[in-house]
């Protein structure tokens, strides 16, 4: 059964995540974390910008860049429209990644192939969403991939992908 999201907490919800670039200095083995960004993310900055604001995907891409460097991880941050590439990638990570940030954009509300390939995943897996689903249409509502998520960063523009990465931080550490 889908998660059916039925509150608001204030005004967005924080619950509890192109190729590999060289390792940012300080950044220590076991530290990287796949970006994976779903369908129409391509179109930040032109698409719905009263949504979703000007910012472009690569404005987002630098954010995690910056972030990461900070938080000695590494990214490798990707983009599809694509519903299977994304699993695979997923898949990928698998054996590749400490964790995964994803924001899958639409597929959050339609993807059980997502979901699924998500819970395969034995690390800390964390959703992003630029918008607040809650203020959406109610379609938006059901979450797939938040039941596969260790934690959901939702309304928070793509400040998200930022909180996002931290906490995969903190939760890296306690690790090791």
């Amino acid at each position: 059964m889908p998660l059916r999201r039925r509150h608001l907490l204030g005004s967005a919800l924080l619950l509890a995540g192109a190729s590999l670039l060289p390792r940012p200095a300080g950044a220590a083995p076991g530290r990287t974390v796949f970006v994976l960004n779903g369908p129409n993310l391509d179109l930040l900055g032109q698409r719905q910008p009263e949504l979703y604001g000007h910012r472009t995907l690569a404005d987002v891409e630098k954010l995690c860049r910056d972030a990461a460097a900070r938080l000695r991880l590494e990214i490798v941050f990707r983009h599809t429209n694509s519903e299977g590439q994304l699993v695979d990638w997923i898949h990928e990570a698998r054996s590749g990644a400490a964790a995964i940030v994803i924001n899958p954009a639409a597929y959050a509300h339609t993807s059980v192939a997502v979901m699924d390939a998500l819970e395969a995943c034995d690390m800390p897996k964390f959703e992003v969403h630029i918008t607040n689903t809650f203020h959406r249409e109610s379609f938006r509502h059901t979450d797939y991939v938040a039941q596969a998520a260790t934690g959901v960063v939702d309304g928070l523009g793509i400040q998200g992908y930022a909180l996002a990465l931290e906490r995969v931080a903190q939760l890296l550490e306690h690790k090791q």
